[in-house]
């Protein structure tokens, strides 16, 4: 595995251009995240053709290189030890920094700039996310099956029920941090919002409501605070700024918070909440073969990111994400067409690649086998999304709902609602069918290469 990661290492940095090409390295669960100075240094050809790198994202500047969960962490890990490329910082050579301000001025003008906010701040979160959604499964399983001490349950349902209880003051840190503020009165500020001190106050006649708005209110407060504090740091002398600042930043926003903020973040809290669910619920079938049919499209583009704030939203006021399960079923039908393929394929590495990328894809982690193997052949990816509409048409009428996020896939089904597990894995089953159906009989041109 170490001769692995170093030989997909050190050919990632040949394919870009050398280190001194790099601008900014950062990776995810499966990708790696790189910013060039040069793009035409860049060898895409040379780079698809590394053994284990199972797809490219090649977008203006940025290139995204697929490698798979757990790879990433550890080829990011290895270039951090082997070369002076800081991992997640911004590096700068000769003339990088105009380059750098050029970069930023894109994005600034890309109508993806608020996606990648999003996914700046909520991606950070996803490895507590997992962990606490499958100790509730376990502990729910338990529950249910065992007659276990009732303090161990108790225990575990702590571990599991942190992260929710306390989702606001992390997205507020995190928020606070990619708006340009303190990540400490990001959380401050995300804290008050959930305050219980809040109940039975009243303010110009409106009483306030600890918790108004959910995730949506922390946004848009700590936004506002981060550009108050922002400001302030500007027009404040120095030898204050270290005392007036927050003090300002948290009187002014505070107050901002509670009385506007968050009754705007509530309405249209309130608004998703009643779209999504109202979309299912009467949509039936065609709601959920629309979303399971169109989700791949939008995780290929990473419009997806878009989405973490409703789940996260509905789950702190209803308790469940009816819009989980069902888009869930998009990564069923992948598995289903990445089974077609295998069966049907005659190339060696595109079998190899499959192999690799199934398990995971299984357990919910969709990328390397989009951009491995559905994405890269073309009806394959089509087959995919008729798969997974073929499952959210199936799960949606139904209205099963997940008690927490971070996981898809078979895991997904231990944070199914009670009374509908079965129904979630029906709707898997339809989408590994379906996909497998749709691909096998559209068929796709087998790669020589």
């Amino acid at each position: 595995m170490t001769d692995k990661i170093s030989r997909i290492s050190s050919e990632i940095i040949r394919n870009v251009g050398g280190e001194k090409n790099i601008l900014s390295f950062e990776n995810c669960m499966t990708r790696l995240r790189i910013t060039l100075k040069d793009k035409s240094l860049f060898k895409k050809e040379s780079l698809e053709k590394v053994d284990g790198v199972m797809g490219i994202v090649d977008s203006g500047n940025q290139i995204q290189v697929v490698v798979g969960p757990g790879v990433a962490s550890k080829v990011s890990d290895k270039i951090r030890a082997t070369t002076s490329i800081s991992v997640k910082d911004v590096v700068e050579f000769g003339d990088a920094a105009a380059v750098k301000k050029q970069v930023k001025d894109k994005y600034k003008a890309a109508p993806s700039d608020t996606l990648k906010k999003i996914s700046d701040i909520f991606i950070p979160l996803i490895p507590a996310f997992i962990g606490s959604g499958l100790i509730m499964g376990i502990n729910n399983i338990l529950m249910k099956t065992t007659n276990i001490n009732p303090n161990f349950t108790g225990l575990l349902g702590v571990f599991s029920g942190a992260v929710f209880g306390y989702m606001a003051i992390m997205v507020g840190m995190n928020a606070a941090r990619v708006f340009g503020g303190s990540p400490a009165i990001g959380g401050l500020m995300a804290g008050i919002t959930i305050s219980p001190g809040l109940a039975g106050l009243t303010m110009f006649g409106r009483e306030l409501v600890p918790g108004r708005g959910g995730i949506i209110a922390v946004l848009l407060v700590v936004w506002f605070a981060s550009m108050v504090e922002r400001r302030l740091r500007k027009v404040i002398h120095e030898s204050v700024e270290l005392i007036l600042t927050p003090l300002l930043t948290v009187l002014i926003s505070g107050f901002v918070a509670v009385i506007i903020l968050q009754p705007i973040g509530g309405a249209i809290s309130d608004g998703i909440g009643m779209a999504v669910t109202g979309a299912i619920e009467k949509g039936g079938v065609l709601t959920g073969a629309i979303l399971g049919g169109t989700f791949l499209p939008l995780v290929m583009t990473g419009l997806h990111q878009g989405l973490t704030p409703i789940h996260a939203d509905l789950l702190q006021n209803t308790g469940v994400t009816t819009l989980l399960p069902i888009l869930a079923m998009a990564g069923a039908g992948q598995v289903g067409a990445s089974f077609a393929v295998y069966f049907k394929t005659k190339n060696e590495r595109l079998k190899k690649t499959i192999k690799s990328a199934l398990p995971v894809g299984i357990l919910g982690v969709g990328e390397p086998l989009i951009y491995g193997v559905t994405l890269p052949l073309g009806k394959p990816f089509l087959g995919a999304c008729i798969g997974g509409a073929v499952g959210g048409a199936i799960v949606a009428p139904f209205k099963a709902g997940a008690m927490g996020m971070g996981i898809s896939g078979l895991p997904l089904a231990i944070l199914i609602e009670q009374g509908h597990v079965l129904h979630y894995l029906l709707g898997i089953v339809g989408a590994y069918i379906g996909g497998f159906v749709a691909t096998y009989l559209i068929g796709f041109k087998d790669p020589v290469d």
